[in-house]
């Protein structure tokens, strides 16, 4: 098989929750220790940082990985989605694992995973487990995918496991309180390994409390922290993440990271590992940025960023997923901007029309466009070079535009 016909095996042989929302998951790690037993083990031969939490996981991850590649370390990341493609979702110092590494990896384990039935995500977690062994990383940042307890990436023992926030995001899969999804998050904190927790949420923390005590977990919390470091993953929100991460960094003994490591790995979070997606500019006169926030306690940050932006008109291009519930998300969007509304392209995707009915409730007003490129196009046409364009809504619609 080629690349392509190799992702093509991937994406349609087996289950994926980016295709078929929650009836993909399956609570259990079952299969990804079964997996990881038939490749010997891998995970078990380097060290690592576990990443879990609704918002900042994905940037916190990014700016980790920086800093230790800063710090002259062989560094493995593993994160998802991908936007653009497969292999961003596991690299070894901002370099993606090669196509041709992806097809013989597949090729050797298929009969197993057709036999086995593995997810899509379970079988990523196995290939990234195994191309950071073989690699000899020195240490692999680890992303979450989806909650913690069950995830596929929960059999690791990290050196240290970081939490970002939590929001009600996937409350048809996690919970519909903070609280039951915090108990979620706090499954990937481990007995006697240290965990830092970003951001204080009155609702969440005891829950970290609570399990960090009885797992006599060594428990920080970073928003308690000074610091004054920045980043180039810009936002007013990374803040946030900027302290989780130094807190983080901190409880890393056997790694030698300064102040300089620090300073430079955050300023150059996005050459190091070719972060995408991060409020990243894609044009100019007018200006166009993307963004994948994508609930509502992530695009609040974004859309309050958005309206301190100077421009004479705003347009916003915005799709979304069937799952989000609009009467929570849509009333952060201004009255004040013209809306170009789509669909992503996937069967999880919002149709255009209801985005539009369902926007106008909340006095959003504008037009339905059949794809997001001609949504674009459409507010590249009608925008002055003072005006801004911000897309988003949905990872997937960030992925189409880039």
């Amino acid at each position: 098989m080629t690349y392509l016909q190799t992702l093509d095996w991937m994406f349609s042989r087996l289950p994926m929750y980016q295709k078929q929302g929650p009836t993909a998951l399956k609570p259990k790690l079952t299969n990804t220790i079964a997996f990881c037993e038939h490749l010997k083990n891998p995970h078990a031969r380097f060290k690592s940082i576990h990443v879990a939490g609704t918002n900042g996981k994905g940037s916190s991850s990014h700016m980790l990985a920086s800093v230790l590649q800063e710090a002259g370390y062989q560094v493995g990341l593993y994160t998802s989605p991908h936007l653009v493609d497969f292999r961003e979702r596991i690299k070894i110092n901002g370099t993606p694992i090669p196509e041709q590494t992806v097809v013989s990896f597949i090729k050797q384990h298929q009969e197993y995973l057709i036999t086995q039935q593995l997810s899509f995500f379970e079988m990523t977690v196995g290939m990234a487990f195994w191309y950071f062994e073989q690699q000899q990383v020195d240490i692999a940042v680890i992303e979450v995918g989806l909650g913690g307890r069950f995830d596929s990436t929960n059999i690791i023992t990290p050196e240290v496991a970081l939490i970002t926030n939590i929001g009600l995001d996937h409350t048809d899969i996690l919970g519909d309180t903070i609280e039951l999804i915090a108990a979620e998050k706090a499954g990937i904190i481990k007995p006697n390994i240290p965990v830092v927790i970003s951001e204080y949420n009155p609702l969440s923390f005891p829950v970290f409390e609570s399990v960090a005590q009885q797992k006599n977990a060594p428990l920080t919390l970073a928003a308690n922290l000074e610091v004054s470091h920045e980043s180039d993953l810009l936002g007013s929100y990374q803040l946030k993440n900027i302290k989780g991460v130094v807190a983080t960094l901190a409880q890393l003994k056997e790694f030698n990271i300064n102040e300089t490591h620090l300073k430079v790995g955050l300023l150059n979070t996005v050459k190091n590992t070719q972060l995408l997606g991060r409020w990243q500019k894609i044009g100019t006169k007018p200006t166009i940025l993307c963004d994948t926030a994508h609930n509502k306690e992530g695009l609040a940050i974004v859309v309050s960023q958005v309206q301190q932006e100077t421009y004479e008109v705003l347009h916003i291009v915005l799709g979304f997923v069937k799952d989000k519930k609009l009467e929570n998300i849509l009333p952060l969007f201004p009255k004040n901007a013209i809306y170009y509304f789509c669909a992503p392209n996937l069967s999880r995707g919002l149709s255009a029309k209801v985005l539009k009915e369902r926007a106008a409730e909340f006095e959003l007003e504008g037009s339905v466009y059949d794809s997001v490129s001609e949504a674009l196009a459409a507010a590249r046409e009608k925008a002055t070079e003072n005006d801004f364009i911000y897309v988003g809504g949905s990872t997937f619609v960030v992925a189409e535009v880039l």
